[in-house]
């Protein structure tokens, strides 16, 4: 019953309450047993003359009780993935990210002005972590409650509201309702947050991968404070590496299944691997580290010393993991740092992009698209042959496709990087579309010695009637812009070569 107590107490309740709707209920069920508290403390609250209140669904809430139980001498959380097990069990154990915790540390000396958050940071930099940490802070005496954005719905919302309102009028505690993956929830489910957040019905932790300014409603943004999670460094992974060496209760030796006196050792060389080559991201490592373990122990013979290898290390990570999201803003900031670095001319840092591009699985055909645009834009009359080479280099991997494209991009990403540049080309269209747009509406008409004059009646009228023909007479003065333009210069380029062949 011990795991049942932890986790009624994990959401706000004392261990004596716990125990009491424990043994009320029979003592297997956390979700009769919150059931049994909260309709208990607001049954001696409610008037006489009170209706009764539906009660929600708390089941929304809880791992289905119908899973399998484990056995007495088993570990509850063995099934879990190490990185699950491994979560900071207070906001003292979290690691990395001391702006945040500095932030969240000075919050909870008044924990009834706790603010709303929004966590956003890659995965595994340690927002869930961090919500849990804040729940079961000592300080934080709040109910609380998480929802996946994956699965949940508004009626979710709406079961968690009335729940946070009948702890509220039992005995006055207020609950931090936590999502995950909130910019996965619609506008309209991102609306039905707001007047919970508004009224203070609950405190909201929501937690988001994607940037905020582009996935969530502004009213959301408005009322939240965002935190911003950056990868954690190799130090701080190692530490929770070392951290999940160490511990004997929830940590590697619980993933070979083993007691404590077991023999176990992690060479430092992995340690050092694994955090090197995670990315920042804390769950990768540390299931590499478990995938390793278990590897490990499968070549060594019952009650021998288990060591865990560099070579151990580098096959359960198979590769370097590399962060990246075709269709998140990592896309959006590598594509931005690779024009960059091949306009200031450095194909070092340009041909690396890329490649972290293409390791990430980007599509070679859009990389492609880009060089075309950037031939134009960055180089254009510089290098008039820049535009060939994008081109078919576009075409190449049409025809080629991924692997063997990828020297074609590089290639074209050093020729253009090396080039000479200028944007004279698309500073005159910018300029042009700027006069056409200030004048729209009374733009004036092509001037008629520049009109064509297919038929007698338009010659009669005047169209092309003083136009003259240039090859016959390469120095003759005339205009080609409208009157109210004369003289004016869109493209600034020091070569005009008005000659004809």
């Amino acid at each position: 019953m011990e795991a049942e107590v932890e986790q009624l107490v994990s959401m706000g309740f004392t261990a004596e309450l716990a125990a009491e709707a424990l043994a009320a209920t029979g003592g297997k069920s956390t979700l009769k047993a919150t059931e049994w508290l909260l309709s208990n403390h607001q049954h001696h609250t409610r008037p006489s003359n009170h209706p009764q209140h539906h009660q929600p669904r708390l089941d929304r809430f809880f791992l289905s009780d119908k899973r399998p139980r484990p056995t007495p001498n088993a570990c509850s959380s063995s099934h879990k993935p190490l990185s699950e097990r491994m979560r900071p069990l207070s906001l003292n154990d979290v690691v990395g990210h001391p702006h945040v915790l500095s932030l969240l540390s000075s919050s909870l000396r008044n924990p009834r002005r706790l603010p709303s958050l929004l966590l956003w940071g890659p995965p595994g930099s340690g927002k869930t972590s961090l919500a849990r940490s804040l729940a079961s802070s000592s300080l934080l005496s709040h109910l609380f409650l998480p929802l996946s954005a994956v699965t949940a719905g508004v009626k979710d919302i709406r079961e968690a509201a009335d729940v946070a309102r009948q702890a509220r009028k039992a005995d006055g505690k207020g609950t931090l309702l936590f999502v995950d993956e909130v910019h996965r929830f619609s506008k309209s489910q991102q609306d039905s947050l707001l007047p919970l957040i508004e009224d203070g019905t609950v405190v909201f932790v929501g937690a988001t991968t994607e940037n905020p300014s582009f996935h969530l409603v502004t009213p959301l943004l408005s009322r939240c404070r965002v935190l911003a999670l950056l990868p954690l460094k190799p130090p701080d992974v190692r530490v929770l590496l070392e951290r999940a060496i160490r511990d004997t209760e929830r940590g590697l030796l619980r993933s070979l299944e083993v007691d404590s006196s077991a023999d176990i050792e992690v060479r430092d060389d992995a340690v050092g691997f694994l955090s090197e080559n995670c990315d920042g991201d804390a769950r990768v490592a540390l299931n590499a580290l478990e995938v390793s373990a278990v590897a490990a122990a499968a070549r060594v013979k019952q009650g021998d010393k288990v060591i865990i290898a560099l070579d151990d290390a580098k096959e359960a990570m198979q590769c370097k993991h590399v962060a990246y999201d075709r269709d998140g803003e990592e896309h959006y900031n590598l594509i931005s740092a690779l024009h960059k670095s091949m306009r200031g001319g450095d194909a070092d840092a340009a041909i690396y992009w890329l490649t972290r591009m293409l390791e990430g699985g980007e599509q070679p055909l859009y990389i492609a698209r880009r060089l075309v645009r950037f031939a134009s834009e960055d180089i254009g009359l510089a290098d008039t042959n820049a535009l060939n080479q994008a081109v078919s280099c576009y075409q190449a991997c049409h025809f080629l496709g991924m692997p063997e494209c990828d020297v074609v991009l590089a290639q074209c990403v050093a020729y253009l990087a090396l080039a000479p540049k200028s944007i004279a080309v698309y500073k005159a269209l910018g300029t042009a579309k700027k006069a056409v747009q200030e004048s729209f509406g009374q733009n004036e008409g092509v001037p008629l010695h520049l009109r064509n004059a297919p038929t007698k009646l338009m010659k009669e009228m005047g169209y092309g009637k003083g136009y003259i023909y240039t090859p016959d007479d390469p120095s003759a003065e005339q205009s080609f812009l409208p009157p109210s333009l004369r003289g004016h210069k869109f493209l600034d380029w020091p070569i005009r070569n008005n000659t004809h062949e």
